[in-house]
């Protein structure tokens, strides 16, 4: 469904922050992309929906393509209306709007009211809470709650392919759960999903194939098996090292990693 080639994105014209990443995202599936922060994840996601320009990005090399269309330099509208929807990291409510607000925002551009009201219903069943909250005004909703819209929001739309970016960012380990439980009914129901995440465990445990990322480059892909049971995964992203034993990520050396995966 979505194909990325050999990307590069560049900011302000000199800083090079993609260097010739490739991925793809079956139709159907769930797909990880994971890497620290900095790795640039976030910039692959901007590619990928159009928002580049906003932070002074622009692709000079390579090609995004989506069902079979190249969207490279469309704009990001273009590309909702083609069945892109994200959910961006923070969340992003409209905190000022109510639940219902926001999740009619969500379905702005669809024209079809029996395609939003089953949208709607199908987001009331996702997330039962919403329901119950419908009528508060979304920046007093808890964390939990405000990514339950968040992610509502992106489905009014009934995208063929969700991304979301750092959806359990900043939850409890209950919500964590939560999240990724709806994550995977999501695709059960016939949603690809591109998942961009630092919480490999959870990416990895939902998704069916798997990327991470270093410094702008693709290190290392796989099927989502693979990847857990790869021993530098285990020790650099799932704090395993040894016989069980935990060790901090921060304290594993920068260049020790990128030696083992390039080599």
């Amino acid at each position: 469904m979505l194909s990325v080639e050999n990307l590069e994105v560049v900011y302000n014209d000199v800083v090079l922050v993609l260097r010739g990443i490739s991925l793809e995202v079956p139709d159907g599936k769930i797909v990880a992309l994971l890497g620290a922060n900095g790795a640039g994840k976030t910039t692959t996601l901007r590619a990928i929906t159009g928002l580049l320009d906003i932070h002074e990005g622009e692709i000079t090399k390579g090609s995004i393509y989506f069902d079979g269309d190249d969207i490279t330099h469309l704009d990001p509208a273009v590309r909702v209306k083609k069945g892109i929807s994200q959910v961006m990291e923070g969340r992003r409510v409209f905190a000022e709007m109510t639940v219902d607000e926001n999740l009619k925002a969500g379905a702005y551009i669809n024209s079809d009211s029996t395609s939003v009201e089953e949208a709607y219903e199908r987001v009331m069943n996702l997330f039962p809470k919403l329901r119950e909250r419908r009528r508060a005004v979304a920046g007093y909703l808890s964390g939990g709650e405000q990514q339950m819209l968040a992610i509502g929001r992106a489905l009014m739309q009934q995208p063929k392919l969700l991304i979301l970016d750092e959806p359990s960012l900043g939850l409890a380990p209950l919500l964590v759960q939560q999240v990724r439980d709806v994550i995977a009914e999501i695709n059960e129901q016939g949603t690809s999903v591109l998942l961009i995440e630092q919480n490999a465990n959870m990416a990895l445990s939902i998704a069916h194939h798997g990327y991470i990322m270093e410094t702008g480059k693709m290190v290392m892909d796989g099927s989502a098996e693979k990847l857990l049971r790869d021993e530098d995964v285990q020790e650099f992203y799932l704090g395993l090292h040894g016989e069980g034993e935990r060790k901090s990520f921060r304290d594993v050396k920068h260049y020790k990693r990128r030696k083992r995966w390039l080599s």
